[in-house]
Protein backbone atom coordinates (compact mmCIF):
# COMPACT_ATOMS: atom_id res chain seq x y z
CA UNK A 1 0.00 0.00 0.00
CA UNK A 2 1.41 3.62 -1.02
CA UNK A 3 2.74 5.69 2.12
CA UNK A 4 2.50 8.95 0.17
CA UNK A 5 3.05 10.72 -2.97
CA UNK A 6 6.08 9.91 -5.32
CA UNK A 7 8.83 12.19 -5.32
CA UNK A 8 10.71 13.38 -8.82
CA UNK A 9 14.86 13.32 -8.61
CA UNK A 10 14.46 12.77 -4.91
CA UNK A 11 18.51 11.90 -4.80
CA UNK A 12 19.16 15.23 -6.25
CA UNK A 13 16.46 17.09 -3.76
CA UNK A 14 18.63 15.67 -1.26
CA UNK A 15 21.65 16.82 -2.39
CA UNK A 16 20.37 20.20 -3.14
CA UNK A 17 18.84 20.65 0.35
CA UNK A 18 22.41 19.41 1.85
CA UNK A 19 24.46 21.89 0.03
CA UNK A 20 21.75 24.61 1.26
CA UNK A 21 22.28 23.37 4.78
CA UNK A 22 26.54 23.36 4.15
CA UNK A 23 26.27 27.14 2.68
CA UNK A 24 23.85 28.22 5.28
CA UNK A 25 25.22 26.91 9.07
CA UNK A 26 28.14 24.92 7.71
CA UNK A 27 29.01 21.20 7.90
CA UNK A 28 28.71 21.09 12.03
CA UNK A 29 24.79 21.24 10.71
CA UNK A 30 25.05 18.72 8.19
CA UNK A 31 22.53 15.98 9.48
CA UNK A 32 20.46 13.03 7.95
CA UNK A 33 17.58 14.81 9.50
CA UNK A 34 18.53 18.36 8.85
CA UNK A 35 18.75 17.01 5.26
CA UNK A 36 15.86 15.25 5.13
CA UNK A 37 14.15 18.22 7.03
CA UNK A 38 15.24 21.09 4.61
CA UNK A 39 14.59 18.40 1.70
CA UNK A 40 10.78 18.35 2.87
CA UNK A 41 11.14 14.51 3.11
CA UNK A 42 11.25 11.61 5.83
CA UNK A 43 14.17 10.66 7.40
CA UNK A 44 13.80 7.26 5.76
CA UNK A 45 13.87 8.44 2.11
CA UNK A 46 17.57 9.48 2.89
CA UNK A 47 18.51 5.58 4.14
CA UNK A 48 16.15 4.39 1.41
CA UNK A 49 18.55 5.74 -1.35
CA UNK A 50 21.84 5.56 0.31
CA UNK A 51 23.56 2.82 2.05
CA UNK A 52 24.39 4.98 4.92
CA UNK A 53 24.95 8.99 5.75
CA UNK A 54 28.63 8.76 4.86
CA UNK A 55 27.74 7.05 1.61
CA UNK A 56 25.20 10.18 0.84
CA UNK A 57 28.11 12.78 1.81
CA UNK A 58 30.41 10.98 -0.74
CA UNK A 59 27.68 11.40 -3.73
CA UNK A 60 27.52 15.01 -2.28
CA UNK A 61 31.02 15.39 -2.98
CA UNK A 62 31.67 13.31 -5.57
CA UNK A 63 28.64 15.24 -7.61
CA UNK A 64 30.02 18.45 -6.97
CA UNK A 65 33.34 17.58 -8.14
CA UNK A 66 31.62 16.46 -11.49
CA UNK A 67 30.40 20.32 -11.59
CA UNK A 68 34.12 21.76 -10.76
CA UNK A 69 34.88 19.01 -14.10
CA UNK A 70 32.59 20.44 -16.02
CA UNK A 71 33.91 24.20 -15.40
CA UNK A 72 37.51 23.04 -15.89
CA UNK A 73 36.76 22.33 -19.44
CA UNK A 74 34.93 25.27 -20.17
CA UNK A 75 37.91 27.08 -18.58
CA UNK A 76 40.34 25.40 -21.09
CA UNK A 77 37.99 26.30 -23.45
CA UNK A 78 38.70 29.98 -23.00
CA UNK A 79 42.20 29.39 -23.66
CA UNK A 80 43.36 32.12 -25.85
CA UNK A 81 40.30 34.58 -25.32
CA UNK A 82 39.87 37.06 -22.90
CA UNK A 83 42.59 37.88 -20.58
CA UNK A 84 45.05 35.20 -18.53
CA UNK A 85 44.40 37.04 -15.41
CA UNK A 86 40.87 37.76 -15.68
CA UNK A 87 40.04 34.41 -16.92
CA UNK A 88 41.72 33.19 -13.42
CA UNK A 89 40.10 35.76 -11.52
CA UNK A 90 36.65 34.51 -12.98
CA UNK A 91 37.29 30.78 -12.51
CA UNK A 92 38.88 31.40 -8.97
CA UNK A 93 36.03 33.15 -7.54
CA UNK A 94 33.65 30.74 -9.28
CA UNK A 95 34.67 27.50 -7.36
CA UNK A 96 35.64 29.26 -3.90
CA UNK A 97 32.59 31.85 -3.83
CA UNK A 98 30.04 28.52 -3.67
CA UNK A 99 30.07 25.48 -1.99
CA UNK A 100 33.77 24.23 -2.37
CA UNK A 101 35.15 25.89 0.71
CA UNK A 102 32.06 23.80 2.64
CA UNK A 103 33.29 20.47 0.51
CA UNK A 104 36.52 20.75 1.99
CA UNK A 105 35.98 21.44 5.48
CA UNK A 106 33.19 18.64 5.12
CA UNK A 107 35.86 16.13 3.99
CA UNK A 108 38.20 16.97 6.33
CA UNK A 109 36.19 16.86 9.08
CA UNK A 110 34.62 13.59 8.56
CA UNK A 111 36.87 10.48 8.41
CA UNK A 112 35.04 7.97 6.64
CA UNK A 113 33.74 10.51 4.00
CA UNK A 114 37.57 10.70 3.09
CA UNK A 115 38.28 7.52 3.18
CA UNK A 116 35.34 6.55 0.70
CA UNK A 117 36.52 9.24 -1.60
CA UNK A 118 40.10 8.00 -1.44
CA UNK A 119 38.97 4.69 -2.51
CA UNK A 120 36.41 6.15 -5.50
CA UNK A 121 38.99 9.50 -6.39
CA UNK A 122 42.25 8.18 -4.98
CA UNK A 123 44.11 10.79 -2.89
CA UNK A 124 44.17 14.28 -2.04
CA UNK A 125 41.71 16.62 -0.71
CA UNK A 126 38.76 16.50 -2.94
CA UNK A 127 37.66 19.34 -4.64
CA UNK A 128 41.22 21.37 -4.46
CA UNK A 129 42.68 18.41 -6.18
CA UNK A 130 40.17 19.08 -8.95
CA UNK A 131 40.67 22.79 -9.08
CA UNK A 132 44.43 22.48 -8.98
CA UNK A 133 43.92 20.32 -11.95
CA UNK A 134 41.73 22.85 -14.00
CA UNK A 135 43.90 25.50 -13.30
CA UNK A 136 47.00 23.72 -14.32
CA UNK A 137 45.69 22.19 -17.20
CA UNK A 138 44.20 25.49 -18.53
CA UNK A 139 47.99 27.20 -18.11
CA UNK A 140 49.23 24.87 -20.28
CA UNK A 141 46.87 25.85 -22.56
CA UNK A 142 47.44 29.12 -22.73
CA UNK A 143 51.45 28.33 -22.10
CA UNK A 144 50.88 26.67 -25.64
CA UNK A 145 48.86 29.83 -27.01
CA UNK A 146 52.23 31.66 -26.11
CA UNK A 147 50.06 33.84 -23.54
CA UNK A 148 52.12 32.43 -20.89
CA UNK A 149 55.73 32.45 -20.51
CA UNK A 150 57.33 29.42 -22.15
CA UNK A 151 58.77 28.70 -19.02
CA UNK A 152 56.33 28.47 -16.60
CA UNK A 153 55.81 25.83 -14.49
CA UNK A 154 52.36 25.23 -14.80
CA UNK A 155 52.52 22.35 -11.95
CA UNK A 156 53.97 24.57 -9.01
CA UNK A 157 51.56 27.56 -10.27
CA UNK A 158 48.53 25.92 -10.27
CA UNK A 159 48.58 24.64 -6.09
CA UNK A 160 50.32 28.11 -5.58
CA UNK A 161 47.22 29.89 -6.63
CA UNK A 162 44.35 27.33 -5.27
CA UNK A 163 46.37 27.51 -1.74
CA UNK A 164 45.80 31.74 -2.17
CA UNK A 165 42.61 31.22 -3.22
CA UNK A 166 41.68 29.12 -0.76
CA UNK A 167 43.22 31.47 2.18
CA UNK A 168 41.30 34.31 0.58
CA UNK A 169 37.90 32.78 0.70
CA UNK A 170 38.37 30.68 3.86
CA UNK A 171 37.03 33.40 6.40
CA UNK A 172 32.93 31.89 6.23
CA UNK A 173 32.22 34.57 8.96
CA UNK A 174 33.37 37.23 7.02
CA UNK A 175 32.61 39.02 3.22
CA UNK A 176 34.06 37.09 0.54
CA UNK A 177 37.01 38.85 -1.30
CA UNK A 178 36.30 41.14 -3.93
CA UNK A 179 37.29 40.99 -7.44
CA UNK A 180 40.21 43.43 -7.21
CA UNK A 181 41.38 40.94 -3.92
CA UNK A 182 41.66 37.62 -6.10
CA UNK A 183 42.67 39.50 -9.45
CA UNK A 184 46.03 40.75 -7.79
CA UNK A 185 46.68 37.48 -5.94
CA UNK A 186 46.28 35.87 -9.50
CA UNK A 187 48.51 38.89 -11.18
CA UNK A 188 51.00 38.47 -8.30
CA UNK A 189 51.15 34.36 -8.15
CA UNK A 190 51.13 34.25 -12.45
CA UNK A 191 53.42 36.01 -14.76
CA UNK A 192 52.16 37.48 -18.14
CA UNK A 193 53.69 38.49 -21.35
Amino acid sequence: MPTGIAIRDVREQLLDAAERILLRDGANALTSRAVTTEAGVAKGVLHRHFEDFDAFLAELVLDRIGRIEARSRALRESAGTGAVVDNLTAALTDIFGTIALRIVGLVIARDVLRARLREARGGGVPVLREATAMVAGYLAAERDLGRVPAGAEVDLLAPALIGAAHLLFADTEGAAPGDGEVRRVVATVITVE
